[in-house]
């Protein structure tokens, strides 16, 4: 019955330490007694292996309970052990059975915690808590400081501390940035005002992990394995992590402290795992970022998120706020106190910080704004002016990285690509979500076009009122023609046809023409449709969640080719 059974290898959620968590689903009835059996039988095995101080953390939510401990950061497999022991026990006495017996699972644990134990790499984190810099380890690898001033050794090889050259390791400047939308673009704004500062810039995000020029790896990098893979490149000067809520929950912070942290916004995602079943509950799990802003670094917030403006509350260092519908006058105030805010004014991205305001960048001069049509690009880019700001960076490299970032899918896969092709406009878009559609067509609606089509799926974890609000987003572009995909490799649980039966309900209630809809195998059979619908002078919106190179392949080819809209498609290069 347990659920996600995790080693949490740095702070997180629910404590500002290592350890061990797991979820279990429990009924209303049950609940109160579950929980306080799971905590006593926890209880009792801490103790028993001579963990007396550790602690223990529970979470009550809509359908279960959470259990963590706190544990040694050399015992954290043994940990897990530990929770699931309990919860065995709990579980036994609730249905009126005989628990394991408790003698031997104690033994059997202090023997793990034993096999377990590395003296050396606690005496490495110790004394790099002691020397000011950064330890990374519980991956294989251990490392010491940041980018350039980073020492790493494999975990068969960690040396003893009087054996570091301690004078050559250091940090490089770090900032992570998570939210619900925004999080990949934001983070590759301000590596493009990093690299227009000169700077080496190491970047993780859920495409790839980049130092410099240089894609180290392919692939959805948003978690810890992506940070680390960035921040241990001895090039790197800057490093910028995005930092997705899986890899939070999963475990915990990539790294422990970073000089200025970033939350776009917060809205209904990726909602049931791992106890997460509200906007509120996820809003205080990605908040979680503010309390690694070191002493003096930044919290940058979007001040139109009111989840965001009411934790910042709770939040004792710097904030820089940035927005597109702050206040006017409580903005003035805070401007004239010294308060450092992004926002628009008369056509202009602004900084504004120690009573100074300075103009960036003209809203169509930034070509992901689309003249300002892309009003959620518009906010990225402020986020991204308000991150640099939290780094020192100068304000030449804002305007100038701003200036040089076309949002091109070799600069930003994935994310707000706009592609003429044959005589149409494609959009290619990662958007998965009710509010991150709802942004995005919201700005289509004003692009003209003769008609507008559609691509639309959804992963199976996703509820049916979640994808009916996601067509309902969707519907405010006034689409044309939908194409509704499957994705068979994302069905998690559902059935083939599934969801898409309850798109195209949806979007029959929303009044879409039986013609309106076409109904396709996979994501890339559903190009090819939209490709074959289309004629001059159509926009066409792909919302791409699967593997996206076939359809690059195929864009590549049609460009290559010379193909109108209106003629056969040829077969692909790939498919």
């Amino acid at each position: 019955m347990l659920r996600d059974v995790r080693r949490l290898t740095g702070a997180n959620f629910l404590m500002p330490c290592p350890g061990a968590a797991a979820e279990v689903p429990l009924q209303d009835g049950v609940k109160g007694v579950a929980m306080a059996l799971w905590r006593t039988e926890t209880r009792k095995l801490l103790d028993a292996v001579g963990w007396q101080n550790e602690r223990i953390v529970m979470r009550a939510f809509d359908g279960g309970a959470t259990l963590q401990i706190s544990a040694p950061t050399d015992a954290l497999y043994a940990a897990t052990e530990i929770v699931e022991a309990s919860w065995l026990a709990a579980f036994a006495l609730l249905n009126n059975e005989t628990p394991p017996d408790f003698s031997d699972v104690a033994a059997e644990l202090r023997r793990k915690i034993a096999d377990e134990h590395s003296p050396a790499e606690v005496a490495l984190a110790t004394a790099a808590k002691a020397h000011g810099v950064t330890y990374l380890g519980h991956d294989g690898h251990v490392s010491l400081g940041l980018g350039h001033g980073v020492r790493a050794w494999s975990d068969d090889k960690v040396p003893d501390t009087d054996e570091v050259p301690w004078a050559d390791i250091h940090d490089v400047p770090i900032a992570m940035v998570t939210g619900t939308n925004g999080k990949s673009t934001t983070v590759r704004l301000a590596a493009a005002i990093g690299s227009a500062a000169g700077k080496c810039v190491g970047l993780s995000s859920s495409d790839w992990v980049r130092v410099g020029d240089e894609i180290l790896d392919e692939g959805d990098y948003s978690g810890p394995a992506g940070a680390r893979l960035a921040v241990r490149d001895p090039r790197v000067e800057l490093a910028i992590i995005e930092t997705a809520r899986g890899g939070l929950m999963r475990r915990g912070l990539p790294v422990p402290q970073a000089d200025a942290c970033l939350v776009t916004n917060i809205a209904a995602d990726h909602l049931g795992g791992y106890g997460i079943t509200d906007v509120p509950a996820l809003a205080d799990a990605k908040f979680q970022l503010a309390d690694a802003v070191r002493p003096g670094g930044r919290l940058v917030l979007n001040g139109d998120d009111p989840e965001l403006v009411s934790r910042s509350a709770g939040f004792g260092g710097n904030i820089t706020w940035y927005g597109l519908n702050l206040d006017q006058a409580a903005l003035d105030v805070w401007i004239a106190q010294g308060g450092h805010a992004a926002f628009v004014s008369d056509g202009q991205m602004v900084l504004a910080r120690d009573g100074q305001r300075t103009p960036i960048l003209s809203v169509v001069d930034f070509a992901p704004s689309l003249g300002g049509a892309a009003k959620f690009n518009v906010s990225n880019a402020l986020a991204a002016i308000g991150l640099a700001d939290a780094l020192d960076l100068p304000v030449q490299a804002m305007t100038d990285g701003l200036a040089s970032f076309t949002g091109s899918p070799e600069e930003n896969p994935g994310r707000g690509n706009f592609i003429e092709l044959g005589g149409v406009t494609l959009l290619i878009d990662f958007a998965h979500n009710p509010h991150g559609i709802l942004a995005l067509a919201e700005a289509v609606q004003t692009i003209p076009a003769k008609r507008r089509l559609f691509i639309a799926g959804q992963a199976g974890d996703r509820s049916d009122d979640d994808t009916r609000e996601m067509i309902q987003a969707i519907w405010v572009a006034k689409p044309d023609m939908v194409v509704i995909k499957e994705l068979p490799k994302k069905l998690r649980g559902r059935q083939l046809g599934e969801l898409s039966a309850v798109i195209a309900d949806e979007l029959s209630k929303l009044g879409a023409i039986p013609d309106g809809m076409m109904r396709r195998d996979t994501e890339f059979a559903a190009v090819r449709a939209s490709l074959d619908w289309a004629k001059p002078g159509d926009f066409l919106v792909l919302l791409l969640h699967d593997d996206r190179k076939p359809t690059m392949n195929l864009i590549a080819q049609l460009q290559a080719t010379g193909w109108k809209a209106g003629e056969p498609l040829p077969e692909p290069a790939q498919e």
